[in-house]
């Protein structure tokens, strides 16, 4: 068995398609990649092919067997590994919080925000092949026309199937504000070298307090944030084609090693071989 385990070969493969407004794709084979908690600014619509993954998301474990898809909301904190010795195969694409709004607005309808999906594993045999039949025109067709289309039909049925809108949880407004400013902060400095007592004082809040209540918000405390927040940065930097090495100081990381460790855990790929895909 343990030879076994050592032939199976990890691979990440991105592409993004720039002309369908900027989506991202993957097509991956994981064995032993542990992905850290971290969030995406854009959706992940996802099927496993092959295997099972284990991952935390919106509070609670999951597992997606093979033939189940998976969905993660923009900004939703989540995390990532096997739940079979094989490791686990998917595909996914993520289409950024625009895109969906954009077909709010073309459908019609009185709410025109992003859509919540509540549920991150989800069985649906149809949407599954809908999916497949879409990634594989997106990877081998040059029709401009008929990429769009069956990509904008894909996300229509995702929506209307398993979107709900955005709802208001209850949330201390006082203290969602308080905490969405800290957050704002460091998503507009990600590579501000700022102390919790600083930020605690930018929205005159006891710095333990802050700690509770923006983990309570967002799923992470603030110097966790701070890191996804860097790393979002990053990957926006590199497909600019910026040097890696200028990239690392660039978003605060205080040398190479640390910034390729975390890199690594967020994305499943190290930011050279993230590179590759976007600028070859």
């Amino acid at each position: 068995m343990a030879a076994k385990k050592s032939n199976i070969i990890e691979s990440a493969n991105y592409l993004r398609h720039q002309e369908l407004g900027g989506i991202e794709m993957l097509d991956a084979n994981y064995h032993k990649q542990c992905f850290s908690r971290h969030s995406h600014e854009g959706y992940t619509f996802g099927i496993i092919e092959k295997g099972a993954q284990k991952f935390f998301r919106t509070g609670a474990n999951n597992v997606a067997p093979t033939g189940s898809i998976i969905l993660i909301n923009a900004d939703d904190i989540h995390n990532g590994e096997a739940n079979t010795e094989e490791g686990w195969a998917y595909k996914a694409l993520y289409p950024l919080p625009e895109q969906f709004e954009q077909i709010s607005r073309e459908i019609g309808g009185n709410n025109t925000l992003s859509p919540y999906f509540p549920d991150a594993v989800i069985h649906d045999e149809e949407l599954a092949a809908q999916f497949r039949l879409v990634y594989q025109v997106l990877i081998e067709s040059d029709n401009k026309l008929l990429r769009e289309s069956l990509l904008y039909s894909l996300l229509v049925k995702l929506m209307a199937k398993h979107g709900k809108s955005r709802i208001n949880f209850g949330v201390d407004k006082t203290a969602s504000k308080q905490v969405t400013i800290v957050k704002d902060f460091l998503d507009d400095l990600p590579d501000a070298n700022v102390s919790l007592n600083e930020l605690a004082q930018l929205v005159s809040l006891n710095p333990y307090y802050l700690v509770r209540l923006f983990k309570k918000e967002f799923g992470l405390p603030p110097h966790a944030y701070q890191i996804q927040s860097r790393l979002r940065y990053a990957t926006r930097l590199i497909k600019e084609g910026n040097k890696l090495a200028d990239v690392a100081i660039q978003c605060g990381f205080h040398d190479q090693s640390h910034f390729i460790k975390h890199f690594k855990k967020a994305m499943g790929v190290t930011p050279r071989q993230y590179a590759k895909h976007f600028l070859s």
